[in-house]
């Protein structure tokens, strides 16, 4: 995948529309799938990274689709289309795993002290409403998580993927200042 590309609502739009051409029908088999993107990645060894390895298996399916790439008309169960995507998320995340595992643990505590502060610092620049979303997306773990992030969606009026396009679109907003900042703050280091 493109390391430039990111989803916009034109790729969320597309997707829905893929699913079904009834929009409620659509977000209602989003949800499903997600659900199931999750539990497949907690029951095959990923429980740690299950909801950004969905989004990672969304984020692929989305870009086949922006690109013209996947079948038309479909045929067949599209749910499958997305675990075909996410078996080879899987594969990599668990390769990646056994590469950095097998490297002895470096803690890097002052950078580690740096990106923490460099998130507040950056987290300043948004508007209280942005802050506090990116801040409730990120809370809880498990069937909390899951649940909180509903009552996100209807608090902001949004379907579980419009609330999910919003906070990709605040993180992507945030990591300019943040890369800027622990540059800055590693290299002050260096040099002081």
């Amino acid at each position: 995948m493109t390391k430039d590309w990111s989803p916009t609502q034109e790729s969320l739009d597309r997707l829905l529309f893929w699913l079904d051409s009834d929009r409620d029908k659509a977000v209602g088999k989003y949800e499903r799938i997600y659900l199931r993107l999750i539990t497949f990645f907690s029951c095959n060894g990923c429980g740690e990274a299950d909801e950004t390895l969905t989004d990672i298996t969304f984020d692929r399916v989305m870009k086949k689709l922006d690109d013209g790439q996947v079948p038309n008309p479909f045929i067949g169960d599209k749910a499958l289309y997305f675990l075909g995507f996410a078996r080879n998320v899987r594969l990599e995340h668990l390769r990646n795993r056994i590469i950095i595992n097998n490297d002895p643990p470096q803690i890097d505590t002052h950078r580690k002290e740096v990106e923490a502060f460099c998130l507040e610092e950056c987290g300043k620049t948004l508007e209280p409403e942005e802050h506090w979303l990116a801040v409730e997306y990120y809370r809880f773990e498990k069937a909390e998580k899951i649940a909180n992030r509903r009552k996100l969606a209807r608090q902001f009026k949004l379907t579980l993927a419009g609330l999910r396009t919003r906070v990709h679109r605040i993180r992507d907003s945030l990591k300019p200042c943040i890369e800027e900042c622990v540059e800055k703050g590693l290299n002050e280091t260096l040099s002081g």
